[in-house]
């Protein structure tokens, strides 16, 4: 690896997040979730979720969406609710689904500076009942048009560069916030990713 590529897998491992991350529930469309993830690696976020109850597990995703960002994620991917909930809650303060309804926060009313796990569902039916039962809130995406949905990776991305925004004012991308443990793991995996061996 040259000194300018090492130089610069250290800058991208100083500006990673361990307190954000988002979760996919029975996204059916591979190229939605690759969008996701490389929406995920432009703000910081090192690992996602991805829960499939309801499709068979995903064996690949869509590169042409992603530029292979997955190579630079840490994927879970869960097919039980219940463990995939308890999972994130181990690191997260709070679970906040995307979902219209009469009691949903608006978006940019939430504090996404406290540890946050974003979850997105389906195309179809969005997120589950079960899971937004076991969830502590539900936001929507502030919209004035007559269509009251946006697609799952695009509303990703506006949520997640809300964080992104709250974030960087209250100086989590000034110093390094990933655990030396982590960070020296990931920093080894990154070499060899870089190098295109196998972990």
């Amino acid at each position: 690896m040259t000194p300018e590529r090492s130089k610069r897998l250290k800058e991208v491992l100083d500006k990673r997040q361990h307190d954000l991350t988002v979760i996919l529930e029975n996204v059916f469309d591979p190229h939605n979730i690759s969008a996701v993830m490389r929406t995920c690696d432009s703000v910081g976020i090192q690992e996602i979720y991805v829960l499939n109850t309801a499709i068979p597990k995903h064996k690949k995703w869509g590169n042409r969406s992603s530029s292979s960002a997955d190579k630079w994620l840490t994927i879970h991917q869960f097919s039980d609710t219940a463990s995939c909930l308890k999972a994130v809650k181990s690191k997260y303060e709070q679970i906040l689904t995307t979902h219209l309804s009469s009691d949903a926060a608006d978006l940019y009313a939430l504090d996404l500076t406290v540890p946050t796990a974003l979850v997105f569902g389906n195309e179809h039916s969005g997120v589950s009942d079960e899971l937004r039962e076991m969830a502590d809130g539900n936001f929507i995406i502030p919209q004035i048009g007559i269509i009251k949905s946006l697609n799952i990776s695009v509303a990703c991305a506006v949520t997640i560069y809300e964080a992104f925004r709250q974030k960087s004012a209250a100086g989590h991308y000034d110093v390094p916030r990933l655990p030396p443990e982590l960070r020296n793991e990931l920093n080894n995996e990154w070499g060899f990713r870089e190098a295109g061996q196998d972990i």
